[in-house]
């Protein structure tokens, strides 16, 4: 599995408020709606940042901190956003992503700048810097779990084949 993307930069410790504001929590449920609103706390000007189906987050340590509400990574994956890359994510973040189909990728971020174009094989494990002309590498992702990437998550796997995939 391939994602290609621009990066747009965010430092350490973005957490699931700063994703998406909690005063959102209810008052808007349609995601793509709610994706508006997406960092506007920190970046008021991100959602303008992001070009659907070709960005990547770029963050540093501690990305997706805080609530477990799954509507953080929905927001992103909403926004048109192909992945995320950072240092380190929150667990409860992690598996949310994964579990609608958002693809996380922890590596070093630093050598990483906004608007660098990055080009992700999830199946060798090489994020490369298109830009610089550099890779870093990462561990490579299990085929089941590129399965649930590509079906746009867990539940959407399992109610097109009926099963989860194999370990």
């Amino acid at each position: 599995m391939k994602i290609e993307g621009k990066s747009i930069k965010l430092g350490d410790n973005i957490n699931t408020d700063f994703i998406i504001s909690g005063r959102y929590k209810f008052a808007i449920t349609d995601i793509k709606e709610l994706s508006k609103h997406i960092m506007e706390d920190i970046d008021p000007e991100f959602p303008s940042k992001i070009n659907p189906g070709n960005s990547i987050i770029v963050a540093g340590n501690n990305f997706g901190m805080g609530s477990s509400r799954e509507q953080a990574p929905l927001v992103i994956r909403g926004a048109g956003i192909n992945a995320v890359l950072s240092k380190k994510f929150a667990r409860i973040f992690y598996r949310n992503s994964f579990n609608i189909g958002l693809a996380l990728i922890e590596t070093d971020t630093d050598k990483i700048d906004e608007g660098d174009m990055l080009h992700i094989d999830m199946d060798k494990g090489v994020v490369k810097n298109i830009t610089k002309n550099t890779e870093l590498k990462v561990n490579a992702f299990p085929k089941f779990m590129q399965e649930l990437l590509r079906e746009g998550g867990i539940v959407s796997y399992y109610k097109k084949h009926g099963k989860l995939p194999e370990v």
